[in-house]
């Protein structure tokens, strides 16, 4: 009898290891879409089908919202510029609204229809180039926001220029952050992570209750040398920067974040801003975040922290070029300055 309560209660102690070991391992694919390595960590008894579930939806916005490959709703919406409307799904709709609404937030500093100079640039393909003046200057004329017209009776977008593009490349990871939520959500998922390089939206905390510790990547060092951590919960961090996408001549850095004011990769005083946006607050937090990073880069150190202190829910860390590290009052405590190459200056 001894003998046999023993092994009972032996049992019990393997199945709860086993069970304590499965729930804490998390389901961690790794994909590649929208240029980037996606990578996710996704707990509970339906991590892996609401894993791949959000693999299936990147794959399907990819082909929807690119630019860059045949097909899709976009380059019909492009191809139509200066002729006639055409139809758009509900989350080209969204996207378009969303996006006009932060040209108006930015004051132009972000603008969808930077399409004509980004594709001039070249930064995304294997054979940038530097545009000459001239050519900037007749590229600058097909981009303006205010004239994308959207007709949300009848969902129909147009472009009235020839010529004209709109590019989502700013602001469809940030929406693809915000459906691998979604998705998470609609399958009982309460503690979950998503990285779609360098957006990272994080669902609930991790399983035993901690805070998720998200890295501020070092603008001038290798990918994943950090300047600071956060400590966040429900919340999405979005980072732009000049180190993302970038090209040198002559020993100078050209990078992908275009001013819409002036054609040419933006010359603000910053190198890097981290967007960090409470989803309690904001529903569409990795949207917002992901336009708000390339507004505030754009913006610059002053009338960018005047823009995101203006926003509730909404936070950001600053890196400027000449290496001092801002942070916004909301973050005071979720952030520790942890710069492993000392060249920064944190300035409280």
């Amino acid at each position: 009898m001894k003998n046999k309560l023993t092994l009972i209660l032996l049992l019990i102690f393997s199945i709860s290891l086993f069970g304590c070991s499965s729930q804490a391992a998390p389901y961690s694919p790794e994909s590649f879409y929208m240029g980037t390595v996606i990578n996710q960590k996704v707990y509970g008894k339906n991590a892996k089908k609401a894993g791949d579930l959000v693999i299936d939806r990147m794959k399907e916005i990819e082909a929807s919202m690119t630019i860059n490959t045949p097909g899709g709703e976009i380059n019909p919406l492009n191809d139509a510029a200066g002729l006639n409307p055409v139809p758009v799904s509900p989350s080209v709709m969204f996207l378009l609204n969303k996006s006009k609404e932060y040209g108006e937030l930015s004051q132009g500093a972000f603008d969808v229809t930077i399409g004509p100079l980004v594709k001039e640039w070249g930064i995304f393909t294997d054979n940038p180039k530097i545009p000459s003046s001239d050519k900037i200057n007749e590229l600058l004329k097909l981009v303006d926001y205010k004239t994308l017209l959207i007709d949300t009776m009848n969902n129909t977008a147009m472009l009235p220029m020839k010529g004209q593009i709109v590019d989502l490349g700013g602001i469809a990871k940030g929406y693809a952050g915000n459906e691998a939520i979604r998705i998470y959500k609609e399958n009982e998922i309460t503690s979950g992570f998503i990285n779609l390089g360098g957006n990272v939206v994080v669902l609930g905390t991790k399983p035993d209750g901690a805070l998720w510790n998200i890295g501020v990547q070092n603008p001038r060092d290798v990918n994943g040398k950090i300047i600071g951590k956060l400590a966040v919960k429900d919340t999405a961090i979005v980072s732009s920067g000049d180190y993302e996408r970038f090209f040198e001549k002559d020993g100078v850095r050209y990078h992908h974040i275009l001013d819409p004011k002036t054609g040419s990769p933006s010359k603000s005083d910053l190198i890097g801003v981290t967007i960090v946006v409470d989803s309690t607050i904001v529903t569409d937090s990795s949207t917002d975040g992901d336009a708000l990073s390339t507004s505030v880069f754009v913006l610059g150190l002053d009338k960018g922290r005047q823009l995101v202190e203006s926003l509730k829910g909404v936070n950001a860390v600053f890196i400027t070029e000449d290496k001092k590290v801002y942070v916004t009052s909301g973050l005071k405590d979720k952030f520790t300055f942890d710069d492993e190459s000392k060249v920064y200056q944190y300035v409280q």
